[in-house]
């Protein structure tokens, strides 16, 4: 595949997200220090930005003279995911981490960035572990610099997680106090289908084009491998994992590969979380996961766990979000 035509592919893809209606909900009255921000539970509003204002920045995001507090000691990085950008795979979490107060920051990796837009801004193309994983770990080091912090949290989507992953237990041991999963690959996608799909040949094509994250990607690829390492497990030892996957992930294949559960011995803290399970309305795929009300009342739970709220069931379709009035992101418990 050729950068000409990945480039119309996502031309494409684009100019079909422009017709995706951005529903977004009111924003709260403004705080003195600290003004709240729209957030849009639609997936493709952030596609819809990124055509109509390219290279726009993330609302809530970036602000290198954020500092973190008490409440919220580490910044939150975001990592988005294959085909994703810093600023359109993360419409809602944005803003809704700014409006409760974190300090959030994120970056587009893994892309072509001596390419023409739109390609320029298509992210986790590249190899993961030669240019994503090295990039992001980087920029947490450029986060924990601005900000003092010991440690960041990591929200990875879809490939983000298997980069935010192996930061936390390769490039930054002990820089990393949680990894939220969104539709995480953790095993790999396809799983005995790639092996009767894909040959050595393909695979080794794959690596060579200007999609050559998607073979590590792939069940029981060599990256996989080396993540696992010889303790066998992605995961690392004192650092806390949120898992968040949906039924309807049509990427990550099954969807419980997102669901890996932690080795039973000291020190693993895994949580595997399904969005259906007590909200059969959310029908949240691969791409719209990130915009659910419901996987983000998930997260915010999963960096605050000393403060959890009740989860909110919306209604929430596949690749556009959610749907009709979105419930108001509930408080977290005073005591």
């Amino acid at each position: 595949m050729t950068h000409s035509t990945l480039s119309r592919i996502v031309s494409s893809a684009m100019a079909i997200a422009a017709l995706s209606l951005a529903a977004v909900v009111a924003a709260q009255p403004a705080a003195a220090d600290r003004p709240e921000l729209p957030v849009p539970y639609t997936f493709m509003s952030g596609a819809v930005k990124e055509i109509t204002q390219p290279g726009a920045p993330l609302a809530g995001a970036n602000d290198w003279s954020c500092q973190t507090t008490e409440a919220h000691p580490r910044p939150v990085v975001l990592v988005h995911g294959t085909f994703g950008g810093g600023a359109d795979n993360w419409a809602t979490l944005g803003p809704l981490l700014h409006n409760e107060g974190y300090c959030v920051f994120t970056l587009t990796y893994g892309n072509h960035a001596d390419a023409d837009w739109p390609l320029s801004a298509v992210g986790g193309v590249r190899s993961i572990p030669d240019v994503s994983v090295p990039a992001v770990a980087e920029f947490v080091d450029s986060v924990l610099a601005a900000t003092g912090a010991d440690q960041v949290d990591l929200v990875g989507h879809s490939q983000g997680t298997l980069v935010s992953g192996d930061v936390a237990k390769r490039q930054r041991p002990g820089r990393v106090g949680s990894v939220v999963s969104l539709a995480g690959p953790w095993e790999g996608t396809g799983q005995g289908f790639t092996e009767r799909l894909l040959d050595d040949h393909t695979r080794t094509s794959l690596e060579g084009s200007p999609l050559e994250s998607i073979p590590h990607m792939l069940s029981g690829s060599e990256y996989l491998e080396g993540l696992y390492g010889t303790e066998g497990t992605p995961y690392a030892q004192g650092v806390s994992y949120t898992n968040i996957s949906t039924r309807y992930d049509e990427a990550v294949i099954p969807f419980t590969s997102g669901q890996l559960p932690g080795p039973d011995v000291p020190g693993y803290a895994v949580t595997n979380i399904v969005v259906q399970d007590g909200c059969e309305a959310d029908w949240s795929d691969h791409a719209s996961l990130p915009s659910s009300p419901r996987a983000a009342d998930f997260v915010l739970n999963a960096l605050d766990p000393a403060h959890p709220r009740t989860p909110r069931c919306a209604s929430t379709a596949p690749l556009h979000g959610a749907i009709g009035a979105v419930p108001a992101n509930p408080a977290p418990p005073t005591s």
